[in-house]
């Protein structure tokens, strides 16, 4: 029924349903005062017309805020993926996992190696602990209450080399892994969210760990900084961590 709104036709009536969805009018009409009663439409003044409620109105601005999230991120990976060649990824954290929510191939020999949608432990990923870095370190502790099993020798093994790594990200302004997610594979992370929609993603690069040169690190490092600063200023992020002077420099 929803579908039936258009930037056209701003309202319904059960009429308007029985033609649009050759629907039987009684079904129409207890559906408008159900959905009416739901809080999802709402009337037009004192006649039979239906529109969407503010309720919906609402959910569509959430829904905006998160998709511009994505959208303003994933454009930066795109270029910086295209200058240096190599693939790029935005992920996102549920609960102890990251998950990938777009991909962009590189040119290189390395291309996709982690599929969408796969689950990756976020505390033994760049991607995982550049979001992890934006919480305090109280909170990271409540997150795993359980207690964590390293995936690999690489990955922090304890709470203390967790929060020590943390805290060495926090102070350049990236994650760096290598040897964790993806065997042979070196990444580099920032993060940034939008308080007002309370979403935040991971912009990374991943490359072969062995080929990549401090240069083209560094190159990958600033463009990732510098894209994802430009996203904090326009989504106002207090919790967005700057790269270092020195390394901004």
């Amino acid at each position: 029924m929803l579908r039936c709104f258009s930037s056209t036709r701003h309202d319904v009536t059960v009429t308007d349903l029985v033609a649009l969805l050759d629907m039987p009018k009684s079904n129409a009409s207890r559906l408008l005062r159900t959905m009416r009663d739901a809080g999802l439409l709402e009337t037009v003044g004192d006649s039979k017309r239906y529109r969407p409620s503010v309720l919906l109105h609402q959910a569509g601005q959430v829904y905006r805020f998160s998709a511009s999230l994505i959208d303003r991120a994933d454009a930066v990976v795109a270029r910086v993926s295209a200058e240096i060649g190599h693939t790029g990824y935005i992920s996102v954290r549920q609960g102890t996992d990251i998950i990938g929510v777009t991909a962009h191939p590189g040119r290189h020999a390395l291309r996709v190696v982690t599929a969408i949608g796969d689950r990756i432990a976020a505390f033994a990923s760049s991607t995982g602990r550049a979001l992890l870095a934006r919480l305090p370190d109280d909170e990271i502790r409540r997150l795993y209450a359980g207690g964590f099993a390293p995936p690999s020798a690489t990955a922090p093994q304890s709470f203390d080399e967790l929060f020590a790594r943390l805290a060495t990200e926090r102070a350049r302004g990236y994650a760096e892994s290598e040897d964790e997610a993806v065997r042979g594979v070196g990444a580099i992370s920032v993060a940034v969210g939008d308080p007002v929609s309370g979403d935040e993603v991971a912009l990374c690069i991943s490359f072969p760990a062995a080929m990549a040169s401090a240069a083209e690190r560094a190159a990958i490092i600033t463009s990732l900084g510098q894209g994802a600063a430009a996203i904090a200023a326009i989504t106002k992020d207090p919790r967005f961590i700057p790269l270092s002077s020195s390394i901004a420099e």
